[in-house]
C-alpha cells in the first residue's frame, strides 16, 4: 500500500510569456487554459492528414506507402490516440472555441476524430447524452456492474456487447428517454463513417483499412477498456455513489499525457470541471474520499488497473493502492476489498423498482 504524499499531476500555471501564435489562438478558445488543445489539434492535422493523403495517393511507390502506414499507425496509435482522445472528452465537457469561431467546435468530431476511429458525434452522445446521466448504472449502455470485474471472459463480453450492438442499444436507450436530437446525432454520426468507409474501399480498400477502419477497432477496444476500469470497482449497497462506482489514478505519466483523466471520481462528480482544477479539487475534498472508501491508485493509470484485473493480480493494485485514510492495516485486507468491489451484482432501474 501507499500513502498520500506530494501530487506531480498537471495544474494549470500562467505562462511569463507568450508567442504571437499564442495570442491568436487564445482569441479563438473559450478558456486559455485549453491552449495545448489548440496546439494538439494542429500537430494532428499538419501530421495524420498529409499521410492519409500519400496513402490513397494513386502510384505510390510500395516502399514509400508502407513507410506512410508505419507512420500513420505510430503518430495515431503511440503519438496521439490517448491525447486526441481525452482532448475530444473535454471538449465534449466543454465547448472549445468561442461563438465567433463556433463552427470550429465540429472540426474535432467530424474533421479529426474518424482518423482515430471516432464516428462523429457518436461520442457526444454516449458520453454525455448518455453514460453521465445514468452514471454506470442498469440504464447506462456501458454498465459494468452485471460483470465480474476481474474476469476476461466477462470483458470480452463486455467488448463483444459494446463493439457489435453499441450503437443499436444507444439508440433504443435515446428512443426510450425521448431524446430524438441526439438519437439523431449519434446515428447519423455511425452511418455516415460506416458508408464513408464502404465507399473509401472501393477507391481504395488498404488505405481505407489503414486510415479510417484499423483505428476504429482500436479505438473501440481502448475505450472498453478504460470504462471497464474506471467502474471496475462498485460497492454493491452504494452504486450511485461517484465515489463508490469510480476509480482515481494519481501521480502518472498518463495524467500528464492525457489530461488528468485518471481523476476519475472528481471527473463524475463535477462533470465540467477544468481538467487543470482537478488535483487541486482531490486535495481539498480529501475528506470525501476518506468518509466514502474512495478507491485511489498512485503510480498506475487506467490500462495497468484492466491489466491487473485480468491477470487477478490483486497484489500489484494494493501495491498501488493508496492508504488515505489509514482505513487498512495491511494489503491482505486492501485484497480483500478490492475483491468485493469487482464482484458482479445487479440492481434494478429505477423504473423497475417503481412497478414492483
Amino acid at each position: 500500500m501507499k500513502y498520500l504524499s506530494q501530487i506531480s499531476d498537471p495544474v494549470f500555471v500562467k505562462p511569463t510569456q507568450e508567442t504571437a501564435l499564442d495570442r491568436l489562438l487564445k482569441k479563438m478558445i473559450r478558456d486559455e487554459r485549453d491552449l495545448p488543445f489548440a496546439y494538439l489539434t494542429l500537430k494532428i492535422t499538419l501530421t495524420l492528414w498529409p499521410l492519409a493523403i500519400l496513402l490513397y495517393w494513386p502510384g505510390v511507390n510500395s516502399w514509400l506507402w508502407w513507410t506512410a502506414v508505419i507512420a500513420y499507425q505510430y503518430f495515431n496509435n503511440v503519438t496521439f490516440k490517448g491525447p486526441f482522445g481525452l482532448m475530444l472528452h473535454c471538449t465534449s465537457h466543454r465547448v472549445f472555441f468561442v461563438k465567433k469561431y463556433q463552427l470550429l467546435n465540429h472540426y474535432l468530431p467530424w474533421v479529426i476524430g474518424p482518423l482515430f476511429g471516432q464516428t462523429p458525434e457518436t461520442y457526444y452522445s454516449h458520453h454525455i447524452g448518455m453514460h453521465h446521466a445514468e452514471n454506470n448504472m442498469p440504464e447506462d449502455e456501458s454498465s459494468t456492474m452485471k460483470y465480474q470485474r476481474d474476469s476476461l471472459p466477462g470483458f470480452l463480453q463486455y467488448l463483444g456487447s459494446f463493439f457489435f450492438a453499441g450503437v443499436y442499444r444507444l439508440a433504443t436507450y435515446f428512443v426510450r428517454k425521448k431524446r430524438k436530437k441526439l438519437l439523431y446525432r449519434s446515428v447519423r454520426g455511425e452511418l455516415v463513417f460506416i458508408l464513408g468507409c464502404v465507399a473509401l474501399s472501393f477507391i481504395n480498400f488498404p488505405a481505407t483499412f489503414v486510415v479510417f477502419i484499423l483505428p476504429f477497432i482500436i479505438s473501440r477496444i481502448i475505450m472498453m477498456v478504460g470504462n471497464w476500469a474506471q467502474h471496475a470497482f462498485v460497492c454493491p449497497s452504494d452504486p450511485d455513489n461517484n465515489y463508490k462506482n469510480s476509480i482515481t489514478c494519481i501521480n502518472t505519466k498518463y495524467n500528464h499525457k492525457c489530461w488528468n483523466d485518471g481523476y476519475h471520481i472528481s471527473h463524475h462528480v463535477k462533470p465540467n470541471m477544468h481538467w487543470t482544477d482537478h488535483p487541486v479539487y482531490f486535495r481539498k475534498t480529501l475528506d470525501e474520499y476518506i468518509s466514502n472508501n474512495a478507491i485511489v491508485f498512485d503510480g498506475i493509470h487506467f490500462l495497468h488497473v484492466w491489466a491487473y484485473l485480468m491477470g487477478k493480480r490483486y497484489d500489484l493494485l494494493a501495491k498501488h493502492f493508496v492508504n488515505i485514510g489509514d482505513t487498512f492495516q495491511s494489503d491482505a485486507e486492501i485484497i480483500s476489498f478490492l475483491k468485493q468491489r469487482t464482484r458482479r451484482f445487479a440492481v434494478l432501474p429505477e423504473a423497475a423498482v417503481a412497478a414492483a
